[in-house]
């Protein structure tokens, strides 16, 4: 489980295909930390520490992962932003993010806003997920409040801090980004989904 604060945006030294599989081998400020077998979020995917060194440390992504996020884009020199797993007793400043990227997006437009930046983005309605105006969605495992909702776009808005400590200095009109929508917000459109399916919604509304 994770937070959607960003520690830092790792870089990307090397990059291996191994049949269907991602090598990925990035280097940040807190490679000596990090353990084999540790979590740790990429751009908002959870994937696995599977090798380290004093410098440098390897996470896989699978072909699913693959399809599924921005991870098979990257490229050597890229930035991903990174998080380790939360604790127990941790503040949880931005809101519960499991790691789990349900679809990507692409960003239509970039404005400047007098110190602060707006993004839009564009995304897939057909797979049922949704945002709500003024709730919480994780981009690139960006904890952020959704401006502007509509049904297959959204705005965030991003202060200098995030700006500069992320990835987002990087995003431009065109870029693919991940999305992890507002967990609470999947598990009431599925719940009404299958009230909807069965019939069992009309009954208690009398409609």
């Amino acid at each position: 489980m994770f937070s959607g604060i960003v520690e830092e945006p790792a870089k990307v030294v090397a990059l291996e295909r191994e049949k269907e599989n991602l090598h990925i081998t990035l280097t940040c400020s807190f490679v000596n930390d990090l353990k084999i077998d540790q979590s740790v979020s990429h751009n908002g995917v959870c994937l696995t520490v599977v090798k380290k060194d004093n410098a440098t440390y390897t996470v896989t992504a699978i072909k699913e992962t693959l399809e599924k996020s921005n991870l098979g884009q990257l490229k050597v020199g890229d930035k991903v932003n990174v998080e380790r797993s939360m604790k127990i007793d941790s503040l949880l400043d931005g809101h519960m993010v499991q790691g789990h990227v349900d679809q990507t997006a692409v960003c239509t437009d970039v404005q400047e806003a007098d110190g602060s930046w707006y993004y839009t983005f564009e995304y897939d309605p057909s797979k049922g997920n949704i945002t709500v105006e003024k709730g919480s969605i994780a981009v690139n495992g960006v904890s952020l409040t959704v401006v502007n909702s509509r049904e297959n776009s959204f705005q965030v808005a991003i202060i200098p801090y995030t700006y500069e400590h992320t990835n987002f200095h990087e995003i431009k009109k065109g870029t693919v980004v991940n999305l992890e929508f507002d967990i609470v917000g999947k598990y009431i459109t599925k719940i009404l989904k299958q009230y909807l399916e069965s019939g069992q919604l009309n009954r208690l509304t009398g409609k």
